[in-house]
């Protein structure tokens, strides 16, 4: 198949770059627009930094796809925000299709009394902190020396590990609302924590919610295999940090004031049941406090809901009849009080799903995006004038904003930072701010 159309992908995530080369391989010339200098995402910024052969492989495969010459990059673009391209102004310049794949930009709270004060953080803040995404790189977070960690999945194992082996914090109270059968990290992710964990502390909490696991059929002793079943594999101790668990605990309230910041985490306790095969946490009305100086949540995202399209739940709402369906998923943004779907805007990734699988699935849907596009633009009468129309839009982006990153711009940032890493002796270098890879690139003072 080879299409001369054009298409605006929008988010340079795995989603965004798999999508865009499924996309250029069939012909189809492609502008892809990324929030950030650099492409890569959650791929490049929200992989745990000592993860180096990870991410340079997944580097790697993003420059390949960048190189195809029917695909142009530009970073520091934003779409939809105030004075900024929006989806009507990509459509109007002649782009057959938008494909949205910005992700999950948005933080998911459980708008708790406290939630505001000193110490509180969404764990995604604390990632991008951590992995230097400006411009969190320069915010100051104030944790503590006890932190309650909210969250059963591999998020919150990574700010475990960033708190145990980085910051080494004296505590670290992992939150969980449900019981240890049902936690979502795996194993691997446990080995960077495994070694601090108490286990006189996890014997007595798996002592306490004993009834409760029995009550639905759960072995405690089993429990317990589940938990330390990394020990074996974990890495050596870097720090004296106690990690422990409190189950069935739901989070009603944090405890302090904006003075002198948070004091504890009030949980209210739960009971498990079983209900259509599934097992769920009810409260009991009981609740106690968690001594903590810093609560992190690490509780799954959600879209930015000030982005120019319609959300549903924590993505970007897809139409329930889909014209273009791929494997049986609609990836067709849609409008709900029109009852219409948004002609030629398609939606993949956390954008469409936000916090649901990792690279993998992000590259998945993106190419499955990608053929719904590719269906689309079949339907559509045969394009003329691609080549001017593409140029016209590319000189005009350049004209409007400032210090636009180029394929070519970004080849020479990576060389600066290459160049650093070896100066330095490091595995991999980052710059932390915007300026700093403006000024290794020559564009250190605004147009």
């Amino acid at each position: 198949m080879s299409l001369n159309h054009m298409v605006a992908v929008i988010g340079a995530g795995p989603a965004g770059l798999f999508a865009s080369r499924k996309l250029a391989e069939a012909g189809v010339r492609v502008a892809l627009l990324n929030r950030d200098i650099k492409p890569g995402g959650l791929a490049e910024y929200g992989i745990y930094p000592d993860k180096y052969k990870m991410k340079q492989g997944l580097r790697t495969q993003f420059a390949q796809i960048l190189k195809y010459p029917n695909l142009e990059y530009f970073g520091n673009v934003t779409v939809c925000s105030s004075e900024s391209l929006s989806l009507e102004d990509l459509l109007a310049s002649g782009f057959h299709a938008v494909l949205v794949t910005t992700g999950a930009q948005g933080t998911k709270w459980l708008r708790l009394p406290g939630e505001n004060l000193p110490g509180v953080y969404h764990a995604k803040n604390i990632v991008f902190h951590y992995n230097k995404l400006p411009p969190f790189s320069q915010k100051k977070y104030l944790i503590g020396q006890r932190v309650a960690l909210v969250g059963a999945g591999n998020v919150m194992l990574d700010i475990a590990h960033y708190l145990v082996r980085e910051r080494k914090v004296e505590e670290v109270i992992i939150v969980v609302r449900r019981g240890p059968f049902e936690v979502k990290f795996s194993r691997k992710e446990m080995e960077y924590v495994a070694a601090n964990l108490d286990l006189e502390a996890l014997d007595a909490e798996l002592e306490r919610i004993r009834p409760h696991l029995e009550a639905i059929g759960q072995d405690p002793q089993k429990a317990r295999a589940l938990l330390t079943e990394s020990l074996p594999k974990a890495l050596p101790r870097v720090s004296e940090t106690r990690l422990r668990f409190e189950f069935l605990s739901s989070p009603v309230r944090i405890m302090g004031d904006w003075m002198n910041g948070v004091s504890g985490l009030k949980v209210e306790e739960n009971k498990l049941v079983l209900q259509d095969g599934a097992i769920k946490a009810r409260g009991t009305g009981v609740s106690r406090i968690i001594p903590a100086d810093t609560v992190i949540f690490a509780i799954g995202d959600t879209v930015d809901r000030n982005f120019c399209l319609p959300v549903y739940n924590d993505g970007y709402a897809v139409s329930p009849t889909p014209r273009f369906p791929v494997d049986g998923i609609s990836f067709e943004a849609y409008d709900y009080e029109t009852g219409r779907p948004l002609e030629g805007i398609f939606l993949a990734g956390w954008a469409r799903q936000a916090s649901y699988g990792l690279v993998g699935y992000a590259r998945k849907d993106g190419e499955l995006a990608a053929t719904a596009i590719l269906h689309y633009l079949q339907t559509l009468p045969a394009p003329t004038d691609v080549e001017e129309k593409f140029a016209r839009f590319c000189n005009r982006l350049m004209e409007t904003h400032s210090r636009v990153i180029t394929k070519g711009i970004l080849e020479r940032l990576e060389k600066a930072e290459q160049e650093e890493a070896r100066r330095r002796n490091l595995p991999l270098f980052k710059f932390e701010t915007n300026e700093e890879m403006f000024a290794a690139v020559g564009l250190s003072q605004r147009e």
